[in-house]
């Protein structure tokens, strides 16, 4: 319809925060939260191909590496963040789940992001998070971005223990979370 795509992806942003906000203040449930994000999933590539082609620019906030930790399938929780953040302005590379450490030392060494950020949902994978860290030490990457850690298996205390420099139990926090660790302004 001859829409700008920055202005179409603003309108997606906006209204993915209303929804987000609605969920942290409780009026919104879990699916509303759930149905938004799929339909940004949806729409973001669309936008962004219409953005490129536009020959315009948006802003990026910053480079994010997001993965599910290897031994866990879970998608839902991580693509929600994964989309939110991307809405928010964030370049986010997706990983997929059962993601091994070394493909996450591997991709912080290509894409060089600002953070990292894993879930891991069932107490028998968050173990996994802890192989990531040490090998991100052993290859003397670890200190050149943040590592977020989530999901339903996580706790902060978890997440302070394996030293992990930030944590939050939803998506909408998670990117409240990054922006802090980015010294951004929400």
């Amino acid at each position: 319809e001859g829409i700008d795509p920055l202005d179409a992806l603003a309108a997606l942003t906006e209204a993915i925060k209303e929804v987000g906000e609605g969920f942290g203040r409780g009026d919104l449930w879990l699916p509303d939260l759930t149905g938004a994000a799929t339909a940004m999933e949806k729409a973001l590539p669309v936008v962004e191909e219409a953005i490129k082609s536009s020959g315009k620019a948006r802003d990026s906030l910053g480079v994010v590496v997001i993965g599910t930790v290897f031994g866990d399938i879970h998608t839902i929780g991580k693509g929600m963040v994964g989309t939110m953040l991307t809405a928010e302005g964030f370049e986010v590379h997706d990983l997929g789940i059962n993601v091994s450490a070394e493909t996450f030392v591997a991709a912080v060494k290509e894409y060089k992001p600002d953070i990292l950020a894993m879930s891991a949902l069932l107490t028998t994978t968050a173990p996994e998070a802890i192989k990531v860290i040490d090998a991100l030490k052993q290859e003397g990457v670890r200190d050149k971005f943040k590592v977020m850690v989530g999901g339903g298996a996580i706790t902060e205390g978890f997440a302070k223990t394996i030293g992990a420099d930030g944590y939050d139990p939803t998506a909408p926090g998670a990117v409240d979370v990054a922006k802090t660790l980015l010294n951004i302004s929400h």
